[in-house]
């Protein structure tokens, strides 16, 4: 080989030894799943139907907990927008998971309509915020109920029926 071609290959090889590392980690599965505030996992009929049940929870004002702490007991009779939507996933039978799809499409609505606040705890903390009205609140689960049906759509869309023989 000569050392033209040898000085080619080093650059390469260089490369693809740094690559190497994070190939590997792309494809080896975690061992437990990230916590990503800006995770966006897909929207399913199932995680609009959460979201329909949380608003059912909280359809008056004297059902709201305005002083969250994301401790949600089971026989509650108040709900915050976290216990709402924690306690509709429950009873659809579902296991709760915080980063799941409807609550994630929840926070990403507050993160837009609150953009200036900065929240620590989007959930919780809009829930609380002396600002927040149960008019906002029904108007998040409102925005949040579109966006999925958009979603859901789009996702139907981009993914039609196979053809039938």
């Amino acid at each position: 080989m000569t050392d033209s071609r040898l000085d080619r290959r080093i650059p390469c090889l260089v490369i693809a030894a740094l690559l190497l590392p994070i190939v590997l980690a792309a494809q080896t599965p975690a061992a437990q799943p990230t916590d990503d505030s800006d995770a966006r996992p897909p929207v399913t009929t199932a995680d609009l139907q959460i979201v329909q049940r949380a608003r059912q929870l909280l359809d008056s004002p004297a059902k709201w907990n305005r002083t969250d702490n994301r401790k949600c007991p089971a026989d509650a009779k108040t709900f915050s927008l976290y216990c709402a939507l924690e306690t509709a996933t429950v009873q659809s039978g579902r296991n709760f998971e915080h980063r799941a799809a409807a609550l994630q499409e929840m926070r990403f609505v507050i993160d837009e309509i609150t953009a200036e606040r900065n929240y620590d705890h989007r959930l919780m903390d809009y829930n609380n915020d002396p600002a927040t009205t149960f008019a906002d609140i029904q108007e998040v689960f409102r925005i949040t109920e579109s966006l999925m049906t958009l979603r859901l759509k789009a996702n139907k869309a981009a993914d039609p029926a196979p053809a039938k023989p």
